[in-house]
C-alpha cells in the first residue's frame, strides 16, 4: 500500500512534558499535536500504548489491547471533576526530564482509587458511557481486567505460577473468583474506560488538525499477559505453563550473542484451525485505536527465530517457518487493506522480502546503517524506493548526535581528534562538516524518495546519547527520556517545516 509523501516526528506520549513525573495523553498531547500541525508533519508515530510489565517496557505488555493507565491524564481527570485541585497540588516532586516509574505508579494508583471513588459519589454523569465501553469491548476486557484482579490477588504473580485451577481456567474457579473480585473487576473497567476516553479526544484533535497516528504492534506478547493465559493452546508452552521455547534474534549489530526476548512462540497450527482468529482480533483493533499500524520485527511473519525455553542468550536458536503469506491473505479477505508499515530490519532474506513485497508493505530504511560500508547499501537514500518508510534512527537506536560522537575514535591526549571511516564516509555523502549532523541527516532523509520519512524527536532537539530511548538487550534506564517545555523552539519547527516544504512533504 503506497502513502502519500509526508513526514512525521517520532515521540512516545510517556516523554511528554509536564509535572506528573510521565507524559501523558491529555493536555499536553494535544498541545504535541498543535506544534506537529505546526511544522506542517502528518504524522505522529509512538510505540505501544499497552500496559507495562517487568522493566517497564512498551514491549512487554500485560495485554495486547489494555491501555497503559500510567498514561491516564491528571489534568483531564480534574476537568470531568473526578479529581480535585488539591489532590493534584499534593503530588510527589518529580523529576522532569526522565520518568520515575516506581514514584509514578505509586502516586497514579491512588490517583486512579480517588478517580474511581468520585465517580461513584457524584452520580451517573459518565455512567452511560462506562456502560457502552464496557459492552463494547467485553470480548477482551473480562478476561484482562479478571486477569489482573487475580494477579493481584495472588500476589502478582505470574499466571504459570497460580493454583491449577486458575492456571488451567477451570470454569467454575474462574467463576468464583470473578464473583470475589467484583470490586477490582470493576475498578479495572473504569480505568480501562478512563484511558480510551482521553485517547479518543487525542485521535480527534489529531484528525480535526490533519495528523495520523501511527502506533507500534509488536509481533509477539509476554507469557505473564492475559492473551497467553487466555489462549494457551495458541502458544508453543510446557504443561505447567512454562515455554517451550521463546523468542529473539540472533547475534547482530546490537549485541553478540543475539537479543533474548524471552516470548512465548505461537503454534500457528493451531491459530491456522479458526482462521487466524486472535490475531484478526488484534489487528481490528489496532485500527480502531491508530491510524497506520507499524508491525514489529514483521520478519516474523516468514519465520521466527526459536531458542530453547531454558536457555540464558540467544545463540542457541532456529529459524522455524511462519505461514505468514496464508496469514496476510485472511487478514486482507477480512479487513480489507490495513495501512501498515512492516519493520523489515535485521536479518532479512528473500522470503521476508517476497511477503512484504507482496502485499505492497512498505519497509523501513534507517540512516545511521547507510555508512561505513559500500554505495549498494539500502540504507544510503539514493538505494531508497519510494513504498519505503525512511528513519534517521529509531527507538532502538543510539540518537543521531550520540551515533555520531560514537564513531570518533579515542585519541591520544593534546591530538588532534581524527575522523573515523564512518564519519568520513557520512561527511562526504552529506556535504557536511558534521557541525549540524542531525539537521545534515534529517534533510537528507526528507529528501530522499521514500514516501514517507519519520524522525525521533531527539533529532530535532540535536540531544546525545543521555537521550537515547532504548538499549536493546539491556534493562538500563530504558524508556525513561523525557523532553522539558519549551525545549522544542519556534525556531526548531520553523526549520523543520521548511524542510518539510522544500522537498514536498508538506501536511494538505
Amino acid at each position: 500500500m503506497r502513502f502519500p509523501r509526508a513526514s512525521g516526528i517520532l515521540l512516545h506520549p510517556t516523554s511528554l512534558p509536564g509535572p506528573y513525573g510521565i507524559g501523558d495523553i491529555g493536555p499536553t498531547a494535544l498541545a504535541f499535536v498543535d506544534l506537529l500541525a505546526e511544522a506542517g508533519q502528518t504524522y505522529w508515530q509512538m510505540l505501544p500504548l499497552t500496559p507495562t510489565g517487568y522493566g517497564d517496557s512498551p514491549y512487554s505488555s500485560f495485554s495486547a489491547f489494555a491501555g497503559n493507565t500510567l498514561m491516564i491524564s491528571p489534568d483531564s481527570l480534574l476537568g470531568d471533576g473526578l479529581l480535585d485541585q488539591n489532590f493534584i497540588d499534593e503530588r510527589p516532586d518529580f523529576r522532569e526530564d526522565r520518568v520515575d516509574y516506581g514514584g509514578v505508579y505509586e502516586w497514579k494508583t491512588k490517583m486512579l482509587a480517588t478517580a474511581f471513588e468520585n465517580f461513584h459519589r457524584q452520580g451517573e454523569g459518565l455512567r452511560g458511557e462506562l456502560d457502552k465501553f464496557v459492552r463494547e469491548n467485553a470480548w477482551w476486557l473480562d478476561d484482562y481486567t479478571l486477569y489482573r484482579s487475580i494477579k493481584v490477588s495472588e500476589g502478582q504473580k505470574p499466571w504459570f505460577e497460580w493454583p491449577t485451577k486458575l492456571k488451567l481456567r477451570n470454569r467454575d474457579e474462574l467463576a468464583a473468583r470473578a464473583q470475589q473480585l467484583a470490586d477490582e473487576i470493576e475498578r479495572e473497567k473504569f480505568y480501562q474506560f478512563l484511558f480510551f476516553r482521553q485517547w479518543a479526544a487525542v485521535r480527534e484533535h489529531a484528525s480535526e488538525n490533519g495528523v495520523k497516528i501511527i502506533g507500534d504492534v509488536p509481533i509477539f506478547v509476554s507469557l505473564d499477559s492475559a492473551d497467553v493465559w487466555c489462549n494457551q493452546e495458541k502458544f508453543k508452552l510446557n504443561p505447567d505453563g512454562s515455554a517451550k521455547v521463546v523468542s529473539g534474534v540472533p547475534p547482530d549489530y546490537f549485541s553478540a550473542t543475539g537479543q533474548l526476548w524471552g516470548n512465548p512462540i505461537y503454534d500457528w497450527d493451531s491459530m491456522r484451525s479458526d482462521g487466524f482468529a486472535w490475531w484478526i482480533s488484534r489487528i481490528a483493533f489496532a485500527v480502531r485505536v491508530f491510524d497506520v499500524v507499524r508491525i514489529d520485527h514483521f520478519r516474523g511473519f516468514a519465520a521466527a527465530w526459536e531458542v530453547p525455553g531454558e536457555d540464558t542468550t540467544a545463540e542457541n536458536g532456529k529459524w522455524v517457518d511462519v505461514p505468514g503469506h496464508e496469514f496476510f491473505t485472511v487478514l486482507e479477505d477480512k479487513l480489507g487493506h490495513v495501512p501498515m508499515i512492516a519493520e523489515d530490519l535485521g536479518v532479512i532474506t528473500p522470503d521476508v522480502e517476497k511477503l512484504r513485497d507482496d502485499f505492497g508493505l512498505p519497509g523501513m530504511r534507517i540512516l545511521q546503517y547507510g555508512f561505513g560500508g559500500d554505495a549498494k547499501n539500502d540504507h544510503l537514500p539514493h538505494n531508497y524506493v519510494n513504498n519505503s518508510v525512511a528513519y534517521t534512527g529509531t527507538h532502538d537506536n543510539d540518537t543521531v548526535v550520540g551515533w555520531w560522537e560514537a564513531q570518533t575514535p579515542k585519541k591520544p591526549k593534546d591530538s588532534e581528534t581524527p575522523l573515523s571511516p564512518v564519519q568520513e564516509h557520512c561527511m562526504n555523502y552529506l556535504n557536511t562538516d558534521g557541525s549540524e549532523i542531525n539537521w545534515a541527516m534529517i534533510r537528507a532523509v526528507w529528501a530522499s524518495v521514500a514516501d514517507t520519512a519519520i524522525i525521533p524527536l531527539q533529532d530535532i532537539l540535536g540531544l546525545g546519547n543521555d537521550a537515547r530511548m532504548n538499549y536493546p538487550s539491556s534493562l538500563d534506564g530504558n524508556w525513561s527520556w523525557r523532553y522539558a517545555e519549551g525545549e522544542l523552539t519556534e525556531e526548531m519547527l520553523a526549520r523543520l517545516k521548511g524542510l518539510t516544504e522544500t522537498y514536498g512533504r508538506i501536511s494538505k
